[in-house]
């Protein structure tokens, strides 16, 4: 009998876009809207300026349109960089435990200019991807304690079975890529916090499009890379006993349509939305000075307390893994974008003065839509003169997977990461065409920004 790596290839042969459940289109349609978007948030991070000095543009083939730029790098570099990028502010699509749009979009439109591939399929192959990646996660939840990033796990393999079927690999060339993936995997959970966040999500869109191209080339992998007692799935677990054996479910029964992916409101990890969300909320209507507010009592998940680990941040990278910096936020704030998770921002003396006030208390029940997430957060503000302020139970957030994002709401968000790089027209040209991404005649229909990258 074929194992999980067998079939997986199988399924990267077999997959067509008149398979997708028509369902899921909006839903990719967004994703590609909000991973391009936020790549244009990012494109003035210092982690674009590293990449592109010390790695991609030394590479000198030019293949591929860096970040929709007029500027042409290797493909493996440009999927890189978008993916380091994507990733760089935290503001990315979040589902599965990690970031599959950060990851499988770069490499997508990284290869499709290469390969001249048409709209349909680049849809196909994120939906491909993004398969395989719940195929996987399914398996062995619980990464994040075992001291894995998720998103530098699962991506290598979702990159690599998108660019799979852009190349339009056999089954036995689609489960060699897969397996020439795993050994590519791997990404620290202590590294959240600083750039390497974002790299892994780069390094992953990279490896993905490497492992593709190298299987089509003839190398080998393992035939079962993924399943083998000392293969993937028992290198990554978390001390339990991964699902190594129940048959896979590509193609048979869709994962997108139950594991929806949530796009964020807030450029920071999706863990501290709620609680963020509920205090702006339990709020409103009246403004608190936050001298006067004495403590507050934050009931999370203990997966999202074991992510949020800064508690007095000092920096961007450092904030966006902060609970605290979400309550100082509502508090203090009242807003939280781009603007606000600045360095200066996070650094200010009224800022750092009531980080400490807030205190995160994990609790065991957990969200089976997510078991990071527990099913519901809690805040509890008391203030000095006795009052207490309580948000109740939250249980979910625009942007969430019981409340998405409308797309209103997302060219919201879209032309608020476009406004330094993108005129009013051009952001809207660019976000109408990725809102029906899979009509182009190729990757090549996206419009070049001509505003970034001009040193080259």
């Amino acid at each position: 009998m074929a194992g999980l790596t067998a079939d997986v290839g199988r399924f990267l042969a077999d997959i067509r876009y008149e398979h997708l459940p028509p369902s899921i289109l909006p839903v990719v349609r967004h994703a590609f809207a909000d991973t391009v978007g936020v790549i244009f948030a990012g494109i003035d991070q210092r982690i674009t300026e590293i990449l592109r000095k010390t790695l991609v543009d030394p590479a000198g083939r030019k293949e591929s349109r860096a970040c929709l730029s007029a500027h042409l790098v290797a493909a493996p570099e440009a999927a890189l960089l978008a993916g380091a990028i994507a990733h760089a502010l935290d503001y990315g699509c979040q589902t599965m435990s990690g970031h599959p749009g950060g990851v499988i979009i770069p490499a997508v439109l990284a290869e499709a200019e290469v390969l001249g591939s048409t709209g349909q399929e680049m849809v196909t192959a994120f939906v491909a991807g993004y398969e395989v990646w719940c195929e996987v996660w399914r398996r062995n939840k619980l990464y994040h304690k075992a001291g894995w990033h998720p998103t530098s796990l699962f991506g290598p393999l979702a990159a690599a079975a998108a660019c799979s079927v852009l190349r339009k690999l056999s089954a036995h060339e689609a489960q060699m890529a897969i397996a020439i993936a795993a050994s590519h995997a791997g990404g620290l959970f202590s590294n959240f916090g600083s750039m390497t966040k974002g790299y892994h999500s780069g390094m992953s869109a990279r490896s993905g499009v490497i492992a593709a191209r190298l299987a089509q080339a003839g190398m080998t992998g393992g035939h079962d890379a993924l399943e083998n007692m000392q293969g993937y799935l028992s290198a990554f677990s978390s001390g339990g006993e991964p699902d190594r054996e129940s048959p896979s479910q590509l193609g048979k029964d869709w994962y997108l349509p139950r594991y929806k992916l949530q796009l964020k409101m807030h450029p920071s990890c999706f863990f501290s939305h709620r609680v963020y969300e509920g205090t702006r909320k339990m709020l409103e209507g009246r403004t608190i000075n936050p001298e006067d507010v004495e403590s507050v009592d934050v009931e999370m998940g203990r997966g999202q307390v074991t992510v949020l680990v800064q508690h007095q941040p000092q920096n961007q990278y450092q904030a966006q893994f902060s609970g605290e910096f979400g309550i100082a936020a509502a508090v203090i704030l009242g807003k939280f974008g781009v603007p606000e998770i600045a360095d200066e921002v996070v650094a200010r003396p009224d800022m750092q003065a009531f980080y400490p006030k807030v205190k995160l208390h994990p609790v065991d029940e957990y969200d089976p839509r997510d078991p990071v997430f527990s099913p519901t957060d809690r805040v509890i503000m008391k203030l000095k003169s006795g009052e207490v302020i309580d948000s109740g139970p939250i249980s979910t957030i625009p942007g969430y997977a019981a409340e998405p994002m409308t797309t209103e709401q997302l060219w919201g968000k879209f032309r608020e990461c476009t406004l330094v790089t993108h005129s009013q027209a051009q952001a809207r040209e660019l976000f109408d065409l990725l809102q029906r991404v899979d009509t182009l005649a190729s990757a090549h229909a996206l419009p070049t920004c001509l505003t970034i990258f001009k040193d080259n």
